[in-house]
């Protein structure tokens, strides 16, 4: 069983770990592979709304790669997924939010990592490069950059903490598609339904969201008639950082001008493009599975870091049997 049953019921290959934040809440981390291996682990970090599960074919691919097998942390941030949620809402922020990554970094083991981070996952990312440039081996910017487009903005505000809940994953299913379908236009039933047991969890057999709502009161100062703050001079500090931009052929976030211009400003930039995906494309798919496996083997070149940590003992976890 796998998490797209909505169940989350264990499989070999993961650990379910949780941690304390500096303020007491305890965070969860989906922890993949071995911890010996001498590959560059792989930190994963998910969207404003979202959890560890969008990121589970891509830990699975990396964690049990025939040549390169690494380890893989999925984060949950407070207040999403099996993280507990915070009552001070005003900790719904990214400085808080890096620190809680750091921290599950360091109960972990893992000094210096390859960064996936979707969306808000990937501001972190950036962020994260110029807080503490040495945690920074590379970084996979889904469907974000320096510069974020208001309609997308808008979009988001429209549908976080404030979509109906479903009756059963039929009706959430047909919830997506009213949210989603006109940019996702590639996905089957079959993915559909894997969407939505990524975005919601089952609860008393009926699904229900996977974040505190208070997390919309994020958005609420966002003001579209006056300039949105950009990361420019963030992405300008990663200059040395390798960074594959991955782009939804159909995104309202990030555009086509976005990524030339990253392009002209960062000279180790990859980009690609996923036809028929919106914000943010699904981490998921042989080819582009493959393709962020490739980014990251290059980074490595042709072995292992030569400053690799091999520990000899995994770290103590509190386990979660989920």
């Amino acid at each position: 069983m796998s998490p797209a049953d909505g169940k989350d019921a264990p499989i070999p290959g993961y650990r379910d770990t949780t941690y304390r934040s500096s303020d007491g809440l305890s965070l969860f981390i989906r922890d993949f592979g071995n911890p010996q291996d001498p590959w560059l682990p792989v930190v994963c970090l998910p969207g404003l709304s979202r959890s560890h599960r969008d990121f589970h074919e891509l830990a699975r691919y990396l964690s049990t790669h025939r040549h390169r097998p690494r380890r893989v942390l999925c984060f949950d941030y407070r207040g999403r997924g099996k993280s507990d949620r915070d009552r001070r809402t005003e900790n719904y922020n990214p400085l808080t939010e890096i620190n809680d990554v750091f921290d599950g970094m360091a109960a972990l083991g893992v000094s210096r990592a390859v960064i996936v981070g979707t969306s808000r996952g990937g501001i972190l990312g950036m962020l994260m490069g110029v807080v503490r440039p040495s945690v920074l081996a590379g970084l996979v910017l889904n469907d974000i950059g320096p510069t974020l487009e208001a309609v997308g903005l808008a979009r988001i505000k429209t549908y976080v903490g404030r979509t109906p809940l479903p009756d059963d994953w039929a009706d959430a299913v047909r919830i997506l598609k009213r949210l989603h379908g006109g940019h996702f236009t590639s996905l089957n039933e079959e993915q559909w339904m894997a969407f939505a047991r990524t975005t919601y969890r089952e609860e008393d057999g009926r699904p229900v969201p996977d974040y505190d709502p208070a997390l919309a009161r994020t958005l609420d100062s966002i003001e579209f008639d006056e300039p949105l703050p950009n990361l420019w001079n963030e992405f300008r500090a990663l200059k040395s950082v390798p960074v594959l931009s991955i782009r939804g052929g159909n995104s309202d976030l990030l555009s086509t001008a976005t990524v030339a211009a990253m392009a002209a400003e960062h000279q180790l930039l990859e980009s690609l493009t996923v036809p028929g995906e919106g914000h943010p494309p699904i981490l998921a798919g042989a080819n582009l599975l493959n393709r962020i496996s490739a980014f990251i083997s290059g980074i490595e070149g042709s072995g292992p870091p030569a400053d690799a940590v091999v520990p000899r003992q995994p770290p103590v976890f509190d386990l979660d049997a989920g």
